[in-house]
């Protein structure tokens, strides 16, 4: 267990070791400073000179228990004592378990999981299984979007960081709703949403309805600022996908386990995707695990026919203990009611508050403890 102590020389190391000898994922690494981290506990972290500090971003959105909850720790060791590591051609109890324990919180329509190392291989290997399925090959994607840094993953991905890895085949783009800066001159929730929807078709005509796959959605845009659809606009994606025969998938690696206050944020609509893409909250990033939830119809696809995509760490019995430990604790601590009783009494009411006292808050929107707010030089 990590306590807090003042000690700068070791700080120092930490530092200059890191410097040394580690390259920084997104940086200029010349250009970069790392805070060192002793340890963390709960809601907050700290530092070699014992200064605490406030975990409000939840590293990079996937605390979603806090740091070094009890019984998941108790969970990896007991794992780590049974069984540490197993070839994914193999069965195991910790994968078996997992498994369950997703789809429990799913619809049932829903029957197997393939799980990966994190978020971006579940993107790719998602587009892979609705290719595969449908046999077409385009995929459309948000320009306000982030789906992870692997080949298909970072050409699905609609924000800049797409532009020096654009080499992928088959990727459209199309502007998602977002009130406060509508595309589509829109001054209400129902017209953005009626806007967005008739420029989906639009793209989806002009594409060719033949040709495209899948639409990837994160069912709310995290890196893009918290883009809380309107009221109605996925149930209005189903509509399409369904009208012109093209699967839906469902990105929650930010916006599930959760975080929106309920399991999954699609969930706040009345609709249900086909393939739904998972990772960060499932184990709230103790050992690294993603996957994909994937529907019955399209698992059967692959029953007689090889899917041609693995990986060496799929179904890690360490990370799938961990997965079943996190969810149990988020179902015995009721954090996902709590999620939602927080957004709704406290987040919400607070940040409007905020909003309403400060004229470089442009916009407030959310759901559960997934909040943003535009900050703009004068409303």
């Amino acid at each position: 267990m990590s306590t807090q102590e003042n000690n700068p020389e070791k700080a120092a190391k930490v530092f200059a070791d890191d410097r040394a000898n580690v390259f920084h994922s997104w940086s200029a690494q010349a250009q970069i400073s790392p805070m060192a981290i002793a340890g963390g506990s709960g809601s907050y972290f700290w530092d070699f000179t014992g200064k605490k500090y406030l975990d409000f971003s939840c590293q990079l959105v996937f605390t979603n228990i806090g740091h070094q909850h009890p019984k998941v720790i108790a969970a990896i060791k007991q794992q780590a004592d049974v069984l540490t590591t197993i070839a994914p051609q193999h069965a195991n109890e910790a994968r078996n378990e997992a498994a369950k324990s997703i789809l429990s919180l799913v619809e049932d329509k829903f029957k197997k999981i393939f799980f990966t190392n994190a978020g971006a291989d579940g993107v790719e290997n998602a587009i892979r299984m609705a290719r595969l399925h449908t046999n077409k090959h385009k995929v459309l994607s948000t320009y306000r979007s982030y789906h992870g840094n692997t080949g298909s993953a970072i050409n699905a991905t609609g924000d800049p960081r797409r532009f020096p890895n654009e080499f992928g085949y088959g990727h459209v783009h199309f502007w998602g709703p977002y009130l406060y800066r509508s595309a589509f001159w829109a001054t209400t929730e129902e017209q953005e949403c009626e806007r967005a929807l008739e420029h989906l078709e639009q793209t989806i005509i002009f594409e060719g309805p033949k040709t495209i796959a899948a639409i990837l959605l994160e069912s709310v845009p995290g890196t893009a600022g918290v883009l809380v659809p309107p009221k109605g606009y996925l149930d209005g994606v189903r509509k399409l996908c369904d009208k012109y025969e093209i699967i839906w998938i469902a990105d929650e690696v930010m916006s599930g386990f959760g975080r929106t206050g309920k399991w999954f944020g699609y969930q706040h609509s009345n609709s249900v995707p086909d393939l739904i893409v998972f990772a960060k909250g499932v184990t709230s990033g103790y050992v690294p695990l993603g996957g994909i939830v994937i529907s019955d119809q399209i698992s059967k696809t692959f029953d007689e026919r090889v899917f041609p995509g693995g990986l060496t760490y799929s179904g890690h019995p360490l990370a799938c203990a961990t997965a079943v430990a996190t969810i149990e604790c988020m179902k015995s601590e009721k954090m996902v009611e709590n999620a939602a009783n927080i957004g709704e009494k406290i987040l919400g009411p607070g940040l409007r508050e905020l909003a309403n006292k400060h004229k470089v808050i442009g916009d407030i929107r959310g759901a559960g403890v997934f909040w943003g707010i535009d900050m703009v030089i004068d409303r």
